[in-house]
């Protein structure tokens, strides 16, 4: 998962766009509409609550571990989940 979602080299210049944008007041067609990774890996912590059921989980937390699982299941040739399955 921390390969997934780490920022590329291309994430941190959409991010500088952006910031860019919004500093120099660039009229809004112009402005930067892709969207980086979040930078955030799936963490032992929020892998237990999902696991255990007993906490709520984020929607971005979800959406991070059904990235990581369905990188695993390509890699083994399997077909991808969908999140209803998991969650």
């Amino acid at each position: 998962s921390k390969e997934l979602e780490g920022l590329l080299p291309e994430d941190r210049t959409i991010r500088l766009a952006k910031r860019n944008g919004r500093k120099n007041e660039v009229p809004a067609d112009k402005r930067e509409t892709r969207k980086p990774r979040s930078g955030r890996p799936v963490t032992d912590r929020a892998l237990a609550a999902a696991m255990s059921g007993a906490e709520a989980v984020s929607g971005p937390t979800k959406t991070r571990i059904l990235k990581a699982v369905n990188f695993l299941l390509e890699q083994k040739k399997l077909e991808k989940i969908e999140l209803k399955a998991i969650f």
